[in-house]
């Protein structure tokens, strides 16, 4: 079987499981008065967006070992020994035991908490609201510092010498979106590039790139003639050297949103989530998560409910909110783009 057509194959498997996955559970709580947009397996009585402990104790959840995750923006790997300090404190104020879970998709992520798989994660700013609308997630916390929140700007970049000096420039260009679920990367440009003269869909068709770091690296080596991307993420890919700021030029930054959340599953022990938000609100980063995340310090209290709104707010303007479709479709796409550079990666190594 040629190697592109058996990843493809992989990648539509991937999409019916998931798809399948969701079919599946549809035993909605039936004494639940009021869901919101939540998915019929949760409910929110108390209107706080987020899906509401079970009402039964039995069905409390307390496992012996906690599964970690940190969003798939950039490598895993490379968060997992950056965390490290940071989920032995988690285990140690617990007393339970941690593992990290690498997940390479933000729907894959997603899915790992639907099915009871993950407990605690990191979710990207756009991938926040599906975790908690169609996995039960009740994100507490986001990276700050004793003020304030840490946020950043959805920016576009283009490489120094190219002509661009605007967005509307961009008609007819290579221009990348990251994947489909993410906020900067995806729904805030085709809210927020109109105004400014671009037309997503219309003047250029986003060419996905899967990630954040691909998209800046994609506009570095001339791929693609501009990204919208995390200034966050561009920043600090500067700051280990993996790019030079010289070789670009920024034409376009958004208002601040928040950044990623950490988010606990609805149905863990009331008690068990008590010491969750202990070790998180206890912890101080160690320098080489300083450096990682710009400076903060500490996790940030939020709530979803007043924190993403303004990503509640654009995501319903880009494709109607955070809904089943809208995550089936960000899991066909990315399966799609990682069954396709799989496919290119093995074509060049043959």
């Amino acid at each position: 079987m040629p190697i592109k057509t058996k990843f493809w194959m992989l990648a539509a498997a991937g999409v019916m499981a998931l798809s399948s996955f969701f079919a599946g559970q549809v035993q909605a709580q039936d004494d639940c008065k009021s869901r919101g947009t939540l998915d019929v397996l949760y409910c929110d009585e108390d209107g706080d967006l987020v899906a509401d402990p079970p009402k039964d104790p039995s069905k409390f959840r307390n496992p012996s070992t906690l599964v970690f995750t940190y969003t798939p923006v950039e490598d895993p790997a490379v968060y997992e020994n950056i965390l490290k300090p940071f989920t032995d404190h988690l285990a140690k104020v617990t007393g339970k035991r941690v593992v990290y879970y690498q997940v390479q998709s933000n729907a894959a992520e997603i899915e790992a908490m639907r099915s009871g798989r993950l407990h605690v994660a990191g979710f990207s700013t756009g991938p926040t609201g599906y975790a908690v609308n169609l996995a039960g997630a009740v994100p507490f916390a986001v990276k700050g510092n004793e003020k304030e929140l840490q946020g950043y700007h959805l920016i576009v970049i283009v490489r120094k010498d190219s002509p661009f000096q605007k967005l509307s420039d961009l008609k007819g260009a290579k221009v990348a979106h990251t994947s489909p679920s993410s906020n900067s990367g995806n729904l805030a440009p085709r809210v927020l590039f109109p105004a400014e003269g671009l037309q997503p869909d219309v003047d250029y068709k986003p060419l996905y790139s899967g990630k954040h770091d691909q998209s800046v690296m994609g506009v570095n080596s001339g791929d693609y003639d501009a990204a919208a991307v995390a200034s966050d993420v561009f920043y600090r890919m500067v700051r280990r050297g993996q790019v030079s700021e010289d070789n670009f030029r920024i034409i376009y930054k958004s208002e601040l949103f928040p950044t990623s959340s950490f988010a606990y599953a609805h149905d863990l022990h009331p008690d068990l989530v008590a010491k969750i938000k202990e070790a998180f609100f206890s912890f101080r980063y160690t320098p080489e998560m300083l450096k990682a995340f710009e400076g903060a310090d500490r996790f940030f209290p939020i709530t979803y409910k007043e924190h993403w709104a303004v990503v509640r707010k654009i995501a319903e303007e880009a494709e109607g909110g955070f809904t089943q479709s809208g995550l089936s479709a960000m899991a066909k796409k990315e399966a799609e783009d990682a069954a396709k550079k799989a496919a290119e990666k093995a074509k060049k190594q043959q």
